[in-house]
């Protein structure tokens, strides 16, 4: 099959976005990624969104947006998968262009939180919840990852303190990211000080949501000019798999299955093996969300996967680099486009741009978005185009 290849990436800085509308931050993002393709124009636009039907009071985001674009007589949808919107708008875009349906296609993520503050805002992050059996009984995103976290220690006996890694290589890596929310380097004594927002979660432990639009624009190779204006990067393998929407109907609540399932179905398709992986950009929405990915994905045993933020392992010259450009937690979390912002980060590393932040002869990066806590995994596979 023809190589699918990425041809261009554009994204806004992540952060309150107080004087700039849905349409406007989205537009931003998709005329950088065509800039950046030498202005190739895609005959399909799918724009992921997860919040704007409550926080914006708009849907059909979709055609909103490709019309403020200027992009007519075009297919246009929205794609909407909680937390992981952002990267099944680029399977669509995916499939789109591999079925032959389009030769160029645009995944588009966009969120604006700041649409409204207060009790609404904490209400659109319950949607992702079982709506009958957790929402409506007050439970939460963060008072769900307590259960979790707490839980965790209990099974494991892992160290409460040791949670702190995750956070402090987040922001420790934003720090060289011009676009992420939080560019400052937090100490471990700092984390400690912070705030309780769910025992025993505190206010670093949580990813800030956020405003912001990332884009990604894909083709055909054979499409393509000889030349073009970047480094073209490939989609090798793509993963997707559900889990039960609400937690306790699972066997085992600390059992990312869908991460796994997914990462599998990655790698087969992409023909590598984990070993193989160069880099990770995991949803790191929680800091339990972190080792129960790296856990369930197969690279730490289970109960284990805490202690890698101890190690080493995980820092930039380490032997699995995750989070390399600060991750929900410190380059914010916009939603819908989170998933596009974290393979537009991947590509920046592929393509040898992420400056301070560059992976030594960085070859094949491991993407994944989750959808709570894994009730979705879509984890896709890249690697620089032959």
């Amino acid at each position: 099959m023809d190589d699918i290849v990425i041809t261009g990436i554009g994204f806004t800085p992540v952060g309150e976005h107080w004087e700039v509308s849905l349409r406007e931050l989205a537009t931003d993002a998709a005329l950088k990624a065509m800039q950046e393709s030498g202005g190739l124009r895609p005959q399909a636009v799918y724009v992921a969104n997860q919040y704007a039907p409550v926080l914006s009071r708009q849907a059909n985001v979709g055609v909103l947006v490709a019309d403020f674009i200027g992009l007519h007589d075009v297919e246009a949808a929205t794609v909407e998968a909680g937390g992981a919107s952002g990267m099944m708008a680029l399977r669509a875009a995916y499939l789109a262009v591999a079925s032959g349906e389009a030769d160029v296609a645009l995944a588009l993520g966009v969120e604006k939180s700041t649409d409204r503050v207060g009790p609404d805002v904490e209400t659109a992050l319950s949607v992702v919840l079982d709506a009958d059996y957790e929402a409506e009984h007050g439970l939460t995103p963060a008072a769900q990852a307590a259960l979790l976290m707490q839980r965790y220690i209990h099974e494991y006996n892992a160290e409460r303190a040791a949670f702190a890694a995750f956070p402090v290589l987040a922001h420790r890596n934003a720090v060289g990211n011009p676009a992420a929310m939080f560019r400052r380097a937090i100490k471990e004594s700092t984390y400690h000080r912070a705030t309780m927002l769910s025992d025993p979660l505190n206010l670093f432990d949580a990813a800030p949501l956020a405003d912001g639009a990332a884009a990604v624009l894909v083709a055909r190779r054979s499409v393509l000019p000889p030349e073009m204006p970047q480094p073209l990067v490939r989609i090798a393998g793509f993963g997707i798999a559900n889990d039960t929407l609400a937690l306790h109907d699972r066997d085992d609540p600390l059992d990312f299955a869908a991460v796994r399932s997914s990462v599998e179905s990655a790698c087969k398709r992409a023909n590598c093996s984990l070993e193989e992986v160069d880099f990770f950009e995991l949803y790191d929405a929680f800091s339990i969300y972190v080792p129960l990915i790296l856990e369930a994905a197969g690279f730490a045993p289970r109960g284990e996967g805490w202690k890698m933020g101890q190690d080493g392992s995980l820092e930039l010259d380490g032997k699995l680099p995750i989070l390399t450009m600060g991750g929900l937690k410190a380059r914010g979390n916009p939603g819908g486009a989170t998933g596009l912002y974290q393979v537009a980060e991947a590509v920046m590393q592929l393509r040898g741009q992420a400056g301070d932040n560059q992976i030594p002869n960085a070859r094949r990066a491991l993407v994944q978005s989750l959808s709570g806590p894994a009730s979705l995994a879509a984890t896709t596979i890249l690697e620089p185009a032959p």
